[in-house]
């Protein structure tokens, strides 16, 4: 290109068009303009799958973001339980004729920590008599027991509670089995001696 083209805008527009080397496909303002709309679209669908996104992180914050402190306070619950069963089992106590209203002090206290996980939707699962689902029990012991159907739940050694859809803790359970046919031959055996 010559330097007095270089002052002619119209001539080095011709001259780019015209050089092989800038050879581009001219789209058409059609093409251009359904390009341009399905870039749209897409950034559109883009920002709504955000948007859901977004929802969800916090609705499930709501929801949820009080389950490290839940799953801690069963603790107490626990804790509460144990200390009313050692309570009344214990020889000396016994003997105090205040344990009973102490005991039905610690059973209102109970009452009311079960109504507050209530109301947030801490629930407890029920197990006793239950088909075993490992979703929400955890198998401790197997128990031989002629009166249960096999994988029934007859023992409940801590119980599991909910959070809402969420598994807070499992339940600890003792599930029923059949009797071992070798436990059968010894019982046959002793009973034949």
């Amino acid at each position: 290109m010559t330097d007095n083209n270089k002052n002619n805008p119209e001539k080095v527009k011709d001259h780019i068009k015209n050089d092989p080397k800038n050879k581009v496909e001219e789209l058409s303002v059609e093409q251009k303009l359904k390009e341009t709309e399905d870039k749209l679209l897409r950034s559109l669908a883009e920002i709504e799958n955000q948007r859901r996104r977004f929802e969800k992180e916090i609705k499930d914050a709501f929801e949820f973001g009080s389950y490290n402190f839940a799953k801690e306070s069963l603790a107490i619950l626990d804790n509460l339980q144990r200390a009313k069963i050692a309570i009344k089992n214990d020889e000396i106590l016994k003997s105090n004729k205040d344990l009973e209203r102490f005991i039905e002090n610690l059973s209102i206290i109970e009452k009311d920590l079960i109504s507050i996980f209530e109301k947030n939707r801490i629930i407890k699962i029920e197990a006793k008599g239950k088909k075993f689902d490992p979703n929400v029990h955890q198998a401790m012991t197997e128990i031989e027991d002629d009166n249960a159907e096999v994988g029934t739940v007859i023992q409940e050694i801590q119980p599991g509670y909910m959070l809402g859809d969420r598994l807070l803790r499992p339940a600890l359970v003792g599930v029923a089995k059949r009797k071992n046919s070798k436990t059968e031959e010894k019982n046959e055996k002793k009973e034949g001696s």
